[in-house]
């Protein structure tokens, strides 16, 4: 199991396992998230749902801010959650990323709404 530093960041991936322009599905304690590395070396990280469908956003492309869900191209502000394109209206949960000593890490202690899915 992943462990949580006091505040509230858990390491989700080493710095060299995302490429810039990308995004890619991390588990961290017990959650699945899409974590994506911008081209201006930036991350960030979203719940790992399409709340269109339930799809799984980090399968999709990472194109400047935004995640675009594989299955129907809905779009999700990859540091807001919220989203950006259509089919899906509900927004995600985002939560912030640092880099240190070369791992990405992912602050779980953000307070994370239910998703609605639909």
């Amino acid at each position: 199991m992943a462990r949580i530093e006091q505040d509230g960041f858990v390491v989700a991936a080493d710095e060299s396992a995302i490429k810039p322009g990308e995004v890619a599905v991390v588990e961290v304690a017990g959650r699945s998230l899409a974590l994506g590395h911008l081209i201006d070396g930036t991350w960030g990280a979203i719940d790992n749902v399409c709340t269109h469908d339930g799809g799984t956003l980090g399968e999709g492309e990472l194109d400047d801010r935004c995640v675009e869900c594989p299955r129907h191209g809905a779009r999700f502000d990859i540091f807001t959650g919220e989203v950006r394109a259509m089919p899906a209206v509900f927004p995600v949960n985002a939560y912030p990323v640092r880099v240190r000593d070369g791992k990405v890490e992912v602050d779980l202690s953000v307070p994370a709404k239910e998703l609605e899915i639909g």
